[in-house]
């Protein structure tokens, strides 16, 4: 019977491969299948180092932290908080160029309607998951009541106090929203500023206030804090623009991406220090708590009411939510976001965590690109649903707390201000404290009592700003979803345009080749 070459080397190859697997003795090694299990594990593991290096900074800086509260002097707490300030000021000198050019790229490679599809779908998604975190808040601290008025707070000396009105600080979200100076919006935004004046005044209801304060003059001024939402507006526009222009803005929309390569690149290399300056974030902050026994007692209700609303809301609402529009498994999502989550808790900064959640959503979740560089960007900025959720809950806490009474305008208007306040929030740590003001006033809370709260919002801080950043991701996606057939369609028009780019092309060479026979037959 012959023996044919392809059974010979069918042959040769199965013995090599015997081979490897046996040891030099020709038996069975002992020792490869330890090997292998090693070299995988270490696959695995180096494949989510970041993330590892980033939970074991979090879990150092706990440790440290507890073990050196009473032997640290608080004076010196700011030279242990120094590497996580670094950390914090890395990621906000890459804020500006990443933001803008990420937003650029991402709307300069979709057409017009398809960009104006997204960005519908993609706010009202925003929308209602931010009116849903609000209305679970109110349902968990009702149904919890965590609010004893036993442990109320004495509150600051010297409290701060909210300026203005509701509408004034809607009327100040609008005109970020159309800064006119977009230099200045790279480094402020602007705030109104009131002037009052005290008068006595009786109200319809024969109540009777010897120093009301009268708002007398409004001016706008400028805080120092970069106008995020000035700049989505304006990116958006120029991309939009750009897009109309075809083939001339080409070149325009090449450098653009060319250089968010870079950004990206670029912060990618700077969060490998990102344990480090996590750990000793909150190393300094568990330092500068003063009673570590009084914060359990007083608010540890108030924390359970907290996280048990940003836990349902993250493993239910968001996750039902991603599960009836796509039918994928959302705990699978969950778990490769696993590392932007963690930096999250860390740094509590949705905007600071921008750089990994980009790199999750697009090489482990499979994201589009165009989808993250569009979506992501916005929902940093107004999509708060853990902001929203925190600042409902405390309202009620604090009104619980002091008897304050609510009726269901009360809490309608509660609900309402905190979406608001939410959106209005920046993606800075702790900013929700600050909007919160807003909430207080708007149903007659006193604003001291604020000062309670500072004491746990670091911690919550960091669990409301993992639910934010959970919740852009899972809004990417679902985006991607519903707009997958336009996507189709610009990846076919694209197809299109370069299969005729290739077939002119190969024509053009054709004739060239043409010409020149007929000339070499000429000259023959």
């Amino acid at each position: 019977m012959p023996f044919n070459k392809d059974s010979k080397q069918e042959y040769e190859l199965a013995d090599n491969k015997a081979d490897a697997e046996r040891g030099d003795d020709g038996s069975q090694s002992d020792q490869s299948c330890p090997i292998r299990c090693l070299r995988k594990t270490w696959e695995l593991f180096k494949k989510d180092l970041l993330l590892y290096l980033t939970i074991l900074g979090v879990i150092v800086g706990m440790i440290l932290g507890f073990a050196t509260r009473d032997k640290i002097d608080k004076e010196y707490i700011y030279i242990i908080e120094f590497p996580g300030d670094m950390l914090l000021r890395i990621l906000k000198m890459l804020i500006l160029p990443l933001i803008t050019l990420s937003l650029i790229s991402g709307v300069s490679s979709l057409d017009t309607s398809a960009s104006g599809k997204m960005g519908s779908r993609a706010l009202l998604y925003y929308f209602g998951t931010t009116v849903l975190a609000s209305i679970l808040g109110i349902a968990c601290v009702f149904v919890i009541h965590p609010g004893d008025p036993a442990a109320r707070g004495k509150g600051d000396e010297d409290p701060k106090k909210f300026e203005g009105t509701t509408v004034d600080a809607l009327f100040d979200l609008l005109k970020n929203m159309f800064p006119n100076n977009i230099v200045q919006a790279c480094f402020q935004q602007g705030k109104t500023k009131f002037t009052y004046r005290e008068e006595p005044i009786n109200y319809p209801n024969g109540t009777f206030k010897e120093n009301e304060q009268i708002i007398t003059n409004r001016e706008e001024v400028f805080s120092t804090n970069m106008n995020v939402l000035g700049l989505i507006m304006f990116c958006i526009c120029f991309a939009v623009m750009m897009t109309k222009m075809g083939e001339r803005s080409r070149g325009l929309i090449v450098t653009i991406n060319l250089v968010n390569d870079i950004i990206m690149k670029l912060v990618l290399f700077f969060m490998w220090y990102s344990p480090v300056g996590i750990a000793f974030l909150i190393w300094a902050n568990v330092l500068k708590i003063d009673d570590m026994s009084i914060m359990a007692k007083t608010l540890g209700m108030y924390m359970i009411t907290v996280l048990v609303g940003l836990f349902i809301h993250a493993l239910v609402t968001l996750s039902g939510l991603y599960f009836l529009i796509t039918r994928k498994n959302p705990f699978l999502f969950i778990k490769r976001l696993s590392t932007a989550l963690v930096t999250a808790f860390g740094t509590a900064s949705s905007t600071a965590t921008l750089p990994l959640t980009f790199k999750c959503m697009e090489e482990n979740n499979g994201i589009d690109p165009r989808v993250t560089h569009f979506v992501l960007p916005i929902g940093a900025t107004v999509n708060m649903d853990g902001t929203a959720l925190y600042e409902a809950v405390a309202a009620i806490f604090v009104a619980q707390m002091i008897e304050h009474p609510l009726d269901a305008g009360s809490v309608i208007t509660i609900c309402i201000t905190a979406i608001a306040a939410s959106v209005g929030a920046a993606s800075i740590p702790s900013a929700g404290l600050v909007t919160m003001l807003l909430v207080f006033s708007a149903v007659g809370l006193p604003t001291d009592q604020i000062s309670m709260l500072y004491t746990v919002d670091w911690f919550l801080d960091r669990f409301r700003t993992a639910c934010n950043v959970l919740g852009d991701s899972f809004g990417a996606a679902i985006v991607q979803h519903l707009c997958i057939d336009e996507l189709r369609k610009l990846d076919d028009q694209k197809a299109i345009e370069e299969g005729e780019n290739i077939t002119r092309e190969g024509a053009s060479d054709g004739l060239d080749g043409v010409v020149v026979n007929i000339d070499d037959g000429s000259k023959c």
